[in-house]
């Protein structure tokens, strides 16, 4: 250690006996050879003497009134801020089994009274050598774990950057999808945020939550290869036209399909069994009942009830009250019971959802917004 002038501080020696002649006589010892001496005739003292000053090692006495040297050096080894200060019993005992109370509670070294200098510096140079490696080790050890911290919370944050601007990325792929057709960005966060209410209300853990709600933009995905003359046209669409729009389904999943990624695996699952009715009679599997992914179970209740709220070539918008009759009249046909109970279960929700991103702009607004969100989480 060195001082602010530059100057090495000498170690600070802690003696702690009750007759004030031993602590004397080991000053006299130490004092010349460049060590400081703190003094303490109690064990009770001792302790105080240690949280107020930097102490290299404690030379102690083991029979003292109050609290005796063993039970000093058990409470000592209780520190955390002190537990690897070199201790060595200084005690007129020499029976075995009082040293071997002595390192059960936690010392270093004995020393046997009457002390001889000699013995005495050479061992408290040796466990002053051994406390500076070991403070060394602790201090290397703590940079080591700050280095970890750093570099760890380094890696968080730039694994955080990629999945937002993964995100980002399949949100405005998804708006790319539903460009032609729908207000784009107001439709998929609309949907996407009434599937995790449902989601949440139905007892999803929060993670699945989350995938669901960056997973459900890629529902219609599939839609970017179905020609205008289909996907615009204002009337009702033909047999074969009907059929070709279905196909927006599988042409989703082949464009999701082999992904590693969580939320594109969904994305795959949402794209092609959102328009699969729980009494079997959906496309394009006519999976029944619970054969149907529940992603795909609560997804498809989200789009349908922006699908009848909102504006569409074939058709104006129902009133909210309206949408929420052909919502519950489906129960049990088109819809899983279990997401139409959810759903009204969070009706306010859904209703503030609704508001929330009320319009194109809006929504534009918002996914911009809410991936600024995820870089910054």
């Amino acid at each position: 250690m060195t001082s602010e002038k530059g100057m090495e501080e000498r170690p600070r020696i802690l003696v702690v006996d009750d007759r004030p002649e031993n602590i004397e006589l080991l000053e006299a010892f130490l004092v010349p050879q460049g060590y400081d001496v703190v003094r303490a005739a109690t064990g009770e003292e001792a302790l105080k003497r240690l949280s107020s000053n930097d102490v290299a090692l404690m030379l102690l006495d083991v029979m003292m009134p109050g609290i005796d040297g063993y039970e000093v050096v058990r409470r000592v080894r209780q520190d955390s801020t002190q537990r690897q200060l070199p201790i060595v019993l200084v005690t007129a005992l020499r029976d075995k089994e009082e040293r071997v109370k002595g390192i059960e509670a936690g010392c270093d070294d004995f020393l046997s009274k009457p002390v001889d200098k000699m013995e005495l510096l050479a061992r408290v140079q040796s466990l002053l050598k051994v406390k500076a490696y070991n403070d060394l080790l602790s201090k290397y050890r703590e940079e080591l774990e700050s280095e970890v911290a750093s570099r760890t919370e380094e890696l968080k944050l730039a694994m955080e950057g990629i999945r937002a601007a993964s995100l980002e990325t399949i949100v405005r792929l998804s708006r790319a999808a539903e460009y032609r057709d729908e207000d784009t960005g107001a439709h998929i966060l609309r949907m996407s945020h009434y599937a995790a209410a449902v989601a949440k209300q139905m007892g999803l853990s929060e993670k699945d939550v989350e995938t669901i709600v960056h997973a459900a933009p890629m529902h219609d995905i599939g839609k970017i290869g179905i020609p205008d003359h289909i996907l615009l046209k204002p009337g009702k669409l033909d047999a074969e036209e009907w059929e070709i729009m279905k196909s927006h389904t599988t042409m989703g999943v082949r464009i999701l399909e082999a992904s590693n990624a969580d939320v594109t695996q969904l994305g795959e699952t949402i794209a092609g069994t959102h328009h699969e009715k729980w009494n079997g009679e959906g496309y394009p599997s006519g999976l029944k009942g619970e054969g149907i992914p529940i992603s795909g179970r609560i997804t498809a209740i989200a789009d349908v009830f922006d699908a009848l709220t909102s504006k569409r070539p074939y058709k104006e918008p129902f009133s909210v009250d309206r949408s929420f009759s052909i919502i519950a009249e489906e129960r049990g046909t088109h819809f899983d019971p279990a997401a139409v109970d959810a759903f009204f279960a969070v009706e306010d929700e859904i209703l503030q959802i609704k508001a929330r991103y009320q319009n194109e702009g809006q929504g534009h607004l918002a996914l911009h917004l809410e991936a600024k969100q995820q870089t910054a989480e």
